[in-house]
Parts: C-alpha cells; sequence; structure tokens
C-alpha cells in the first residue's frame, strides 16, 4: 500500500510539472519563421519520365541556325547541347552522340548550300526519325515580343486536331510530345506552368508558335520563336532506315528556286518571241508612186 501511494503521489507531481511547462511554452512568443523553414510551392516528387534531349547542328550553318538553337535551349530544360557536327560523317554517328550525352531524343539542325535549313527530330537510337524543312525562320530576338515566362518552366503542349486524323500527323503527334515536353520533377525545370507551344497543321506545313498565359482567364501573349516545318520523309529507324511516309506534296528548295528560274526564262522567251513574230510582219517593201497623179493637179 505505501509504494502504491509513492507511485501515485509520484504521477501527480510529474503531471503538475508538465502542465507549468506547457503553460510557460505557451506564454513565450513564438519565434519568427526562417527561409530554411518556407517550404517550397511544390515539394519535389520522383523524377521517373527521363527524357532527354539533344539539340546541335552541323557545319556551315547560317547564324539563324546558331540563334534557332539557342532558343531550343531556352525553352526545353531537359535539353543538352555538343559541338557541331562534320558534314562529312554519317548521320549513324549521332545515336553514338547521343548516347554519350545519356540522351535519348535528338534535335539535329542540318544545313546545306549555305541557304538550307534541315531538322531532324529523332528517337535514338531505335527511332523513329522525321526530316523537315525549316521554313519561314524567326528568332526571339527578332521579334521583339511583348508576351515574356519564366526560364525553366514547364509548358502547356496545344494541337490542332487535324493531328488525330491521318497516322502520320498522329506519331508525329506523340514525338513531338516526348522531345518537347518537360518532364515532371526534372531537376533544372520549375514548378510552373506560364506558357504555351502551340503546333498548327494547315497548308501541309506545321506551324509552330510559343504564347505566353498573361491572364488566368486565358489570354495569350506570343513570345517567339516562330517558324515552319515541311515534312519531307518519316524513317523507321534513327536517321535512316525504312521509309514509313514520303510527303508527296513536298518540294524541296532547289526545285523551288528552280521552278522560279523557269518562270523568268519562260517570260524572257516569250519576249523575244513577241519581238520576233513583230519584226515578221513588219514588211521593208514600199508601194511606187504613180506617175499619172501629177495629170490633175493644177498649175498655178
Amino acid at each position: 500500500m505505501a509504494n502504491k501511494r509513492k507511485r501515485n503521489a509520484q504521477s501527480k507531481a510529474n503531471k503538475k510539472q508538465k502542465l507549468v511547462e506547457e503553460a510557460v511554452v505557451e506564454k513565450e512568443p513564438s519565434p519568427e519563421p526562417q527561409l530554411e523553414d518556407v517550404l517550397p510551392v511544390s515539394l519535389p516528387g520522383k523524377w521517373t519520365n527521363k527524357q532527354k534531349v539533344l539539340i546541335f547542328c552541323s557545319r556551315g550553318v547560317s547564324y539563324k541556325g546558331r540563334h534557332f538553337v539557342k532558343d531550343l535551349l531556352n525553352l526545353m530544360p531537359h535539353a543538352k547541347t555538343d559541338v557541331k557536327l562534320d558534314k562529312k560523317c554519317n548521320l549513324l554517328m549521332v545515336n553514338e552522340i547521343c548516347e554519350m550525352k545519356t540522351c535519348n531524343k535528338c534535335i539535329y539542325l542540318e544545313c546545306r548550300k549555305k541557304r538550307d535549313l534541315y531538322m531532324w527530330v529523332a528517337n535514338s537510337p531505335h527511332g523513329p526519325s522525321a526530316l523537315f524543312n525549316v521554313e519561314n525562320l524567326n528568332m526571339m530576338e527578332e521579334l521583339k515580343f511583348m508576351g515574356n515566362c519564366l526560364k525553366s518552366s514547364r509548358p502547356v503542349l496545344s494541337f490542332d486536331s487535324s493531328f488525330d486524323e491521318e497516322p502520320h500527323l498522329q506519331l508525329l503527334k506523340e514525338l513531338f510530345t516526348q522531345v518537347f515536353g518537360t518532364p515532371r520533377y526534372h531537376p533544372k525545370s520549375q514548378p510552373f506552368v506560364d506558357h504555351v507551344l502551340n503546333f498548327t497543321y494547315l497548308d501541309g506545313r506545321i506551324w509552330f508558335r510559343n504564347y505566353q498565359i498573361s491572364e488566368e482567364n486565358g489570354d495569350l501573349v506570343e513570345i517567339g520563336p516562330r517558324f515552319t516545318l515541311a515534312l519531307s520523309r518519316i524513317f523507321s529507324g534513327s536517321f535512316g532506315g525504312p521509309v514509313l511516309y514520303v510527303n508527296e506534296h513536298y518540294q524541296s528548295p532547289n526545285l523551288v528556286r528552280r521552278n522560279q528560274r523557269k518562270a523568268g526564262e519562260e517570260k524572257y522567251i516569250s519576249k523575244v518571241l513577241a519581238k520576233n513574230s513583230r519584226q515578221q510582219r513588219k514588211s521593208d517593201h514600199t508601194f511606187h508612186r504613180d506617175s499619172t497623179e501629177a495629170v490633175f493637179q493644177s498649175i498655178e
């Protein structure tokens, strides 16, 4: 009995001491939160979508191609770059470069005749890959639009409804989604969505636009860059292999320039033929004067 009384008295004393300590803690002012104690907007999660894109170009590319590479690197935080590739090298070497850079997607810009810019979009090393001709290229610094977005933020990919109609466009949609879409929880990305990458299929070409989401109601302001992709071919492999699709309406820049020169030649030829026909119709023979016309003239 004595032991029980001692235990009860000791437990009561402990309870009283705890109540006194809690009252003291309540009276003390709470310390101000420090910067290290503030939680981020979104807690870091597990990075599962390990998509990495290699963006580089060939030697001899123009200044527009170099600035275009910089714009793509600014838009895609999950992208890497490398030195320029020699034109004499086989394109299959790009797969080895992607393997060394631990990248499974690739955007390779190839310049031909120092004026034509081609873009390869490939899934390395197993494919598929697509070859485009870049037209109407305008960079960010050239456009000087009012739109602006946070660097390394994740975009919203917007595709036209025509991408769901034909099989080759469905394939391109999936390829663009994997290449241009920034993976969630990527270490170099920001947890914000403040711009839209728009892909529109019109007149046999793919039109690319980049917009800022300026207001909550969905108002958009263009940022840049802007360009047009004319599809040439789709290959089953990476930078080669069997051809899956050939664009019948595609005209190479060489053919376009040849048709323009031919139209000018036809205009010159028609002008020369018209001049020759006028000279043929023109006669050098003149009518002789009749000698009897002077009979009826009066003499003053």
